[in-house]
């Protein structure tokens, strides 16, 4: 089935590494031109370098904003509109977990950064992109959550709270914006990512015996999630979150 993503804009946050790249080269090889955005310009230079070689069908704009700063939101949304005519694709992708501990001994500057970069980025990427192009011309969200926001784990409480949060937000927005928009998440069980490093590096075999499917994810199997529910494939799915994780999370409730 094809996608009708060809044509197509997307923007990836956190775009210069992990699942946010390898969502963007999702989308380009679909067809889509691609806005990339994280907080270093150098790393989305190359990225957008990279691509243009291995994509030069389609289009990329590489800019630089922070996720929780809506001045910079509203702007980089307005640089995709004047590059390419529309924002029909958000991937609210960008994430980051500055503490690993208790939550009773979270202190509140990273429980803030947590907050703002995880949750509050949600709310102001999807009012950009809707206020700037979807309110007129439609699209679909697709938000990054986690297993954890679905699940209790030790040491990253505080960050699986947070994306609990994506899952009820892309639920109210998809509620919100429909039918113009369609709001959809995932909830990746654990990806060899540098956020997730911590988690994996030194127990990889361990994780793969506790996983049904035998290995942990890559950043292209929740890429390629993103295609389904950002395409029209999806077309009847909205307020969803999809759990990508290798079964590890029925794996999890079946232990308990």
């Amino acid at each position: 089935m094809r996608t009708g993503l060809e044509g197509r804009t997307a923007l990836v946050t956190g775009a210069s590494r992990g699942i946010g790249k390898a969502t963007a080269a999702a989308l380009a090889a679909e067809g889509c031109n691609v806005v990339l955005t994280s907080r270093r310009q150098d790393a989305l230079d190359a990225v957008a370098e990279e691509f243009r070689t291995a994509y030069p069908k389609v289009g990329f704009l590489a800019k630089a904003a922070h996720v929780g700063e809506k001045d910079q939101a509203d702007a980089c949304v307005a640089a995709a509109v004047a590059e390419f005519g529309s924002v029909d694709v958000l991937v609210n992708n960008a994430g980051t977990n500055p503490y690993f501990g208790p939550m009773v001994d979270l202190d509140v500057s990273r429980a803030e950064k947590t907050v703002q970069v995880n949750q509050l980025s949600i709310v102001l990427w999807t009012q950009a992109a809707w206020h700037a192009s979807m309110a007129a011309n439609g699209g679909t969200i697709v938000n990054i959550a986690s297993v954890g926001g679905l699940a209790t784990e030790p040491g990253i409480g505080y960050y699986n709270a947070t994306k609990a949060a994506v899952i009820h937000l892309t639920r109210q927005f998809a509620a919100e914006l429909a039918p113009k928009v369609r709001v959809n998440g995932i909830a990746p069980g654990i990806v060899r990512t540098k956020l997730a490093q911590a988690l994996w590096e030194n127990n990889e075999d361990l994780i793969n015996q506790h996983t049904p499917l035998g290995r942990i994810g890559e950043p292209e199997d929740i890429a390629s999630a993103v295609v389904f529910l950002a395409g029209q494939t999806s077309s009847w799915m909205t307020g969803q979150t999809l759990v990508v994780d290798g079964g590890s999370l029925i794996r999890h409730s079946f232990a308990a």
